[in-house]
């Protein structure tokens, strides 16, 4: 049945309140992106552990985010088009599942060679989270509502990284840490009995109602478009400035969530289990930032701005608000630190909600997914890169100097590109 064949069965029903199915999708999403975090954060929260244990050493360490980053990449050439054949409901169970049972898979790791195998497959799982979560919103928000949603479900990456400091240490310092990797495998089989169990397409939903079938769907002539060939996407300048945009932004975000940990115990000489209030203290501000991000373009709209210049507007906010992170490396207090990278993370969260929006503002539905997963597998190249690049600084200078001065300049940058190669957020005329 379609999408307007079951608009027309539910008009036959009494009218009613707008119903709020969608925000429950949206929860799901939060949940599984928070889950995504906490697997991902593990290994930065026990490096200081795994460097007396294993003898892992910073360019180790470089070497297996590397090994995440590349098979994040290598995972994106195909697993937006994969989401886009399979559709959202079998797509993300079969990501869920493949992601956690590589993270539980790090208990077995002894050396450094091996956890770098371990995140491998890790990054080949996770690769699907958020394509996956990217075009489930396509599919369940009209335009105006994406970039809020975008940031609540974003907003999971905080709650994980969060999460994850408060149960690695308490588990690690009782159990160890190979136990302290098994500990989401329980939460990842919860969530895809939920998800199979709860998850339709809006057309199909039991609960689903007219009025909010019909809010949902209100773009959807202009937005379903035909089937787009993956490989022309390429040639498309959309494409390339959401994709470069990433390659330039997304490497921060991995430096915090895999370099803070290391950052705190260097320069302040905090123990695994004084860790814990300076990420969560960050996390949560990064937690506001992507919802407050999300729901800035609206704020924008109504003081006249149009959808697509009120999006480039709060990316702009968030790009100047992490500017003065460069100041972090020579700052004497911890609170300092903690002040300026909370900022700073809190921006790029809400900088992250917004451009993981503009693919289902440039593109039709049908094309979301594999343009997700292009930009995706950019930003995991240039965190690749980057990762490379701090390992071996760090070896040889124990300075994060250079790493902040990178950081403070990366989102402007991103948003130059974005807005010379799409302007106006201009959206793609259909190909044949």
């Amino acid at each position: 049945m379609g999408a307007f064949d079951r608009e027309a069965e539910l008009d036959a029903r009494p009218a009613g309140k707008l119903g709020r199915v969608r925000w429950t999708i949206c929860a799901m999403l939060f949940v599984a992106t928070s889950i995504n975090y906490i697997d991902r954060q593990t290994i930065a929260i026990l490096k200081p552990t795994l460097e007396h244990s294993i003898g892992m050493s910073e360019v180790d360490y470089g070497y297996i985010v590397d090994a995440f980053q590349i098979a994040y990449a290598i995972g994106l050439l195909g697993v937006g088009r994969f989401i886009d054949r399979v559709g959202t409901r079998i797509g993300y169970m079969v990501v869920m599942a493949f992601w956690s049972l590589s993270a539980m898979g790090h208990a077995l790791a002894s050396t450094a060679l091996e956890f770098g195998m371990a995140r491998f497959f890790l990054g080949l799982g996770e690769s699907g989270n958020f394509p996956a979560a990217i075009k489930t919103v396509a599919e369940w928000f009209p335009q105006k509502e994406r970039s809020l949603a975008t940031g609540i479900f974003n907003s999971g990456a905080n709650v994980g990284a969060i999460v994850a400091p408060l149960i690695v240490p308490f588990v690690t310092i009782r159990y160890g840490w190979h136990v302290a990797f098994l500990t989401t495998g329980l939460f990842s089989a919860v969530w895809i009995i939920w998800w199979y169990l709860r998850f339709r397409q809006p057309s199909d939903h039991p609960r689903m109602t007219s009025d909010e079938l019909r809010h949902i769907y209100q773009e959807a002539a202009i937005e379903m478009g035909p089937a787009m060939p993956w490989r022309r996407l390429w040639g498309l300048r959309q494409t390339w400035g959401f994709s470069l945009a990433k390659f330039f932004t997304d490497p921060i975000w991995y430096f915090y969530l895999f370099w803070l940990p290391s950052y705190f115990s260097a320069k302040f000489h905090l123990n695994l289990s004084h860790l814990g209030l300076p990420l969560i203290i960050i996390y949560n501000v990064s937690a506001v930032g992507s919802i407050g991000g999300g729901w800035l373009p609206a704020t924008f709209q109504r003081l006249g701005l149009s959808a697509n210049h009120a999006r480039l507007g709060a990316m702009l906010v968030c790009a100047v608000l992490v500017v003065p992170i460069f100041t972090a490396s020579s700052v004497k207090s911890v609170w300092t630190a903690i002040a300026l990278i909370s900022i700073a993370a809190g921006a790029h969260q809400g900088w992250s909600a917004n451009l993981f929006t503009t693919p289902s503002d440039m593109f039709p539905r049908s094309a979301v997914g594999s343009v997700v997963g292009i930009g995706n597998m950019a930003g995991s190249v240039g965190s690749a890169l980057f990762a490379f690049y701090a390992g071996h600084v760090l070896q040889l200078t124990h300075s994060y100097a250079s790493l902040f001065a990178i950081a403070s300049s990366a989102y402007l940058l991103g948003l130059g590109i974005l807005c010379l190669l799409a302007p106006g957020l201009r959206k793609v005329e259909a190909l044949a």
